[in-house]
């Protein structure tokens, strides 16, 4: 058995949130996101998944703590299926915990079971990458889904692409093939400020999955986080005409229509990152 099975709780049709680390999360909208929903749904663990069997230690070494030079313990990465209610009493249920390193089929295998036998209505993943969008404007979600209607419902990026997949992908599929909807909401995040803590994305996140699955969320102090780095932001842009320029021009796309725009000529996002990153720390 890949997981043991922790509680069985009495469940109502709940909805599944997907949001394991280890892929792509600007921003650490995703992860933002998931801490504040943790928070509020005061969740219980269903299900622990075997970390021996999925994850790599030595690439996810747990942590030692040290006490005067005593070894007073290890914590270990875990993967968890953690149940909560939202503010109505509608039941939650959180896939949460590191990516698994190995054994992607018997996981999704596993995962997609325990669905079934949870009675999950629906499946929605959160994620956050970065793009070419202004930070002067509200975060855009855009959608991967295993249904059509969901996907148009929240909005996509047009056309074809491919690219490598986390976790997330393999469980949509698979939900998919088992007639269960999935849709995952990915927050796009101004590729300048993808390297730091960007609260608006996990605010956009946050309403999305409330929108979508009818849930009753908070996320009020993520607004209002969202506006302090926003001012910050300001503040540094301002003092550069570069910098300057380059946020009107992606105003001017996002306000325009969606569209290829390029990149190259513009300041990249590692170097007004690192700028940005100075500038914080000389704030504080």
């Amino acid at each position: 058995m890949l997981y043991e099975l922790r509680s069985e709780p009495d469940l109502n049709q709940p909805v599944l949130v997907v949001a394991l680390e280890g892929w792509i999360d600007a921003g650490l909208g995703a992860g933002t996101a998931v801490a504040t929903l943790l928070q509020q749904l005061d969740t219980s663990v269903v299900a622990a998944f075997d970390a021996d069997e999925l994850l790599d230690h030595r690439a996810r070494r747990p942590v030692m703590r040290i006490e005067n030079g005593m070894n007073m313990g290890l914590t270990w990465p875990e993967t968890e299926l953690r149940h909560g209610q939202d503010a109505a009493g509608r039941d939650v249920l959180m896939l949460v915990g590191p990516e698994p390193d190995m054994r992607w089929h018997a996981f999704t295998s596993a995962v997609t079971g325990l669905a079934e036998q949870l009675g999950v209505r629906l499946v929605v993943g959160l994620g956050a990458f970065p793009a070419p969008s202004p930070h002067t404007r509200p975060v855009r979600l855009a959608s991967t889904a295993t249904d059509a209607e969901l996907a148009v419902r929240v909005g996509f990026v047009p056309g074809a692409l491919e690219v490598p997949a986390g976790i997330q992908g393999a469980l949509e599929q698979a939900f998919g093939s088992k007639g269960i909807p999935a849709i995952g909401l990915w927050a796009r995040v101004p590729h300048y400020v993808a390297a730091m803590p960007y609260p608006a994305a996990s605010a956009a996140l946050l309403q999305g999955l409330a929108d979508l699955a009818g849930l009753s969320l908070d996320w009020s102090e993520l607004d209002s986080a969202a506006a302090l780095t926003t001012n910050r932001i300001d503040t540094l842009i301002a003092n550069s005409a570069e910098h300057t320029e380059m946020v009107a021009q992606l105003e001017t796309q996002q306000d325009a229509a969606e569209g290829t725009f390029d990149l190259g000529n513009l300041p990249s996002g590692d170097e007004i990152a690192a700028e940005l990153e100075r500038f914080l720390r000389g704030e504080r």
